[in-house]
């Protein structure tokens, strides 16, 4: 029994919606721009060059960034993309968030890296093991 003034006798009765069984939600993925900075135009081709573009990036932060960036074919620099801020001592670098924006960014090849805040710049054993794992990941793409 429907009640007068309820929502079933004002707009007759309630039809159910349509149910797409097999619908699939659809997306769209882009990459964006953060600013308009140009890319340095000379090559990353060795670990030397690539730390020196990082560390301005890196210098003055009281925590652990992980970046990855995206080089061209030439190895020149498409962009960069923070992947993690992490603590004093870690940073989580994830293949799934490090190859995301290369694969966005159609890059040839990337270079990843973080810092260290307390200065010393020796791997520790759990960056060996990130290092070792982006490898693997990155030999299956």
């Amino acid at each position: 029994m429907a009640i007068p003034g309820s929502q079933g006798m004002l707009n007759g009765p309630r039809q159910a919606k349509p149910r797409h069984e097999y619908a699939v939600p659809r997306y769209q993925v882009t990459l964006v721009r953060d600013n308009r900075a140009a890319p340095p135009s000379s090559p990353l081709t060795t670990s030397v060059a690539a730390a020196a573009i990082l560390r301005p990036l890196f210098a003055g932060l009281d925590r652990e960034h992980f970046l990855v960036c995206e080089l061209d074919a030439k190895h020149c620099i498409i962009g960069v993309n923070l992947v993690s801020i992490g603590s004093l001592t870690l940073a989580i670098g994830h293949p799934r968030e490090v190859f995301k924006p290369a694969l966005l960014a159609s890059a040839a090849g990337i270079v990843v890296g973080h810092n260290h805040p307390s200065g010393d710049p020796e791997p520790s054993p759990e960056d060996l093991a990130v290092t070792k794992r982006l490898a693997n990941a990155g030999e299956l793409l």
